[in-house]
């Protein structure tokens, strides 16, 4: 009995995944599979042992902070080995449980779709291809991601291949870990490329489509790399890349501008309307700051990446708000813009910040894996750049602009990052508190991160001989706030009484137009300056309700809004006049 039960018990305990080693990926793009808006991935690896290989693609990509489940992009999924098919079925959503039969050689296939044009996902054109590693490289699920890989790209010939990736050969690349491996998006095809020494260290700009920035443009976009990038590289005291990538589309569909960070090199879509302009500069510097903060210097609950699930910290506050403060102060500081941009910049994230539903910075930033419809999904950015403008005049002002929230970037950069290691709540406020002093900063995380309070404007912004002005104004106001949902304005807040709520307009409603204003992101604008002189006449509101269109009339109104602004304080005395300039230029006052 006791042998028999030992035989049961082994036959049916879990089987270890096989070891792995020699690991390799081929991706194919060309005019035959651009046609079909797709590439062919392969993966050889040899299998240490018999058994099942549990092979898993990422749930997500790192620095986009949502669960896109890439697997359901996969198509005929194929696995052989010397030639013979091998059985396979899916353990999970992400996860392909390969039976091999003898260790040796295994060689997997698929198709994956390239027709999402997000920075997160794989895109096609006929001429062209943008794919992130976490939407096809698979790792042994179980085994471990320090394992060493090779990716070769089979693609057409007079076509171009662009990565951050190590090259080990003609179209050939490695990584020493996955996580490496993932972390080096891909161009595949006629795009335009150049380089640049910035510091010692080369910077590449890839764009697509190979003729749609050039000339002046791209001149001047390469004079802003050439000044914002040692204007952040100050900041925590060395570049940490041995080159860097910038990889930009351009694509009239596309409705604006957006980044994804990754160690050494970042994916940007645009709008070829943002060609020439001050966002393009800025978006570049936020996300080349990440490579310092979020890639390396991160939050304990991001470290290691997992990828096969959500990893929500409370600290997207930090990781995406303060990186966006230090876009705004790379292009102050590197004269890109001049001070009274910067200080507008500011002035419009307050607005931001203030026409959203009161949230604290911590829960805001727990809440981005699940997008809130209520107007708070990214709050986290704008509110958590104006928390680092807060920090900062107040770390200078403890320590009379000896220190600030560069030195405490800095410093962190070094104790956690450089230690193999995320910083917790306990690094962050303490080495805070270090540096500015004096004062105690458990009050300001109390009320103002961990809490709703509003910022203290009125008391900390005269330190930096900054104004804070309040306005009462009076205008027309729908009483509705939107988000953009699928190129759509959708209702996430209605003012009780407000115009639109005794018109009829209802939360979940798509507005379509009021009056004769077309509803997009920023109609509210329009609005106002349209209507500003017809209060009390009466309008149609068409909308859009459970896939039927309506029209419901609505009467102009005026109510009040409170405008709060920042202005540089001509008249500031020594001390905050010293801290003003040292943010604006990057200095302290060591003595």
């Amino acid at each position: 009995m006791l042998i028999a039960a030992l035989i049961l018990a082994i036959a049916q305990a879990p089987r270890r995944p096989a070891v792995v080693s020699n690991v390799e990926y081929q991706l194919e793009f060309t005019r035959a599979t651009a046609a079909t808006r797709s590439l062919a991935v392969s993966m050889r690896l040899d299998a240490g042992a018999a058994g099942p290989l549990l092979l898993s693609l990422p749930a997500w990509t790192p620095g986009a902070y949502e669960i896109s489940n890439f697997a359901k992009s996969v198509a005929a999924f194929q696995a052989t080995s010397k030639g013979v098919e091998l059985d396979w079925d899916k353990a999970d959503y992400d996860t392909w449980r390969v039976e091999v039969k003898a260790p040796g050689p295994i060689e997997i296939h698929f198709t994956f779709s390239a027709d999402h044009l997000d920075n997160a996902m794989a895109w096609s054109k006929p001429d062209f291809l943008f794919v992130n590693g976490t939407n096809v490289f698979l790792y042994p699920d179980g085994a471990g991601l320090d394992f060493a890989a090779q990716v070769a790209v089979k693609t057409e010939i007079d076509w171009s291949v662009v990565t951050a990736m190590t090259a080990a050969g003609s179209r050939r690349y490695q990584a020493a870990n996955y996580h490496d491996l993932v972390d080096m998006p891909f161009f595949i095809g006629q795009i335009a490329v150049d380089s640049a020494l910035i510091e010692g260290k080369w910077h590449r700009v890839a764009s697509y489509p190979a003729a749609g920035f050039t000339g002046q443009p791209r001149k001047q976009f390469w004079d802003e790399l050439q000044r914002t990038v040692p204007a952040m590289a100050k900041v925590f005291g060395e570049t940490p890349w041995p080159n860097y990538t910038t990889l930009m589309v351009f694509d009239p569909e596309f409705g604006g501008g957006s980044a994804l960070e990754h160690q050494s090199s970042h994916l940007g879509i645009y709008n070829p309307g943002f060609i020439g302009t001050p966002i393009l500069a800025s978006i570049t510097a936020h996300e080349i700051f990440h490579a310092w903060n979020v890639k390396r210097l991160r939050p304990a609950d991001m470290v290691p990446y997992r990828y096969d699930q959500a990893q929500p910290t409370t600290w997207l506050w930090v990781s995406e708000g303060i990186t966006d403060y230090y876009a705004d102060l790379a292009l102050v500081r590197a004269g890109v813009i001049d001070s009274t941009t910067f200080l507008g910049l500011t002035t419009e994230k307050i607005g931001e910040v203030s026409a959203a539903p009161a949230v604290a910075l911590e829960d805001a930033s727990l809440s981005a894996w699940i997008q809130p419809t209520d107007g708070t999904a990214s709050i986290y950015y704008p509110k958590g750049s104006l928390a680092g403008l807060l920090l900062d005049v107040m770390i200078r002002d403890g320590s009379d602009n000896r220190a600030s929230l560069d030195e405490v970037m800095r410093a962190l950069y070094q104790r956690t990052y450089k230690a193999g290691r995320g910083f917790t709540s306990e690094d962050w406020w303490k080495t805070v508190a270090e540096f500015a002093g004096q004062g105690d900063f458990a009050e300001f995380a109390r009320k103002n991160i961990d809490g709703r309070e509003p910022f203290p404007w009125a008391r900390v912004a005269p330190l930096a001989g900054i104004r804070f002005v309040v306005d009462s104004v009076r205008e027309p106001r729908i009483g509705v706030g939107t988000a953009t949902m699928e190129g759509r304005e959708v209702v996430t807040n209605l003012v009780p009484g407000s115009a639109a709520a005794e018109a009829g307009v209802q939360l979940g409603d798509q507005l379509v137009s009021v009056g004769e204003i077309k509803v997009d992101p920023a109609f509210g604008v329009a609005f106002r300056a349209r209507y500003r002189q017809r209060t009390g006449e009466q309008i149609p509101v068409v909308l859009r309700r459970h896939d039927a269109e309506m029209t419901v009339t609505m009467v102009v109104r005026e109510s009040i809004r409170v405008e709060e602004r920042l202005e540089f304080d001509r008249r500031a005395i020594l001390k905050p006049a010293r801290i003003r300039q040292g943010i604006l230029r990057g200095t302290t006052e060591r003595r």
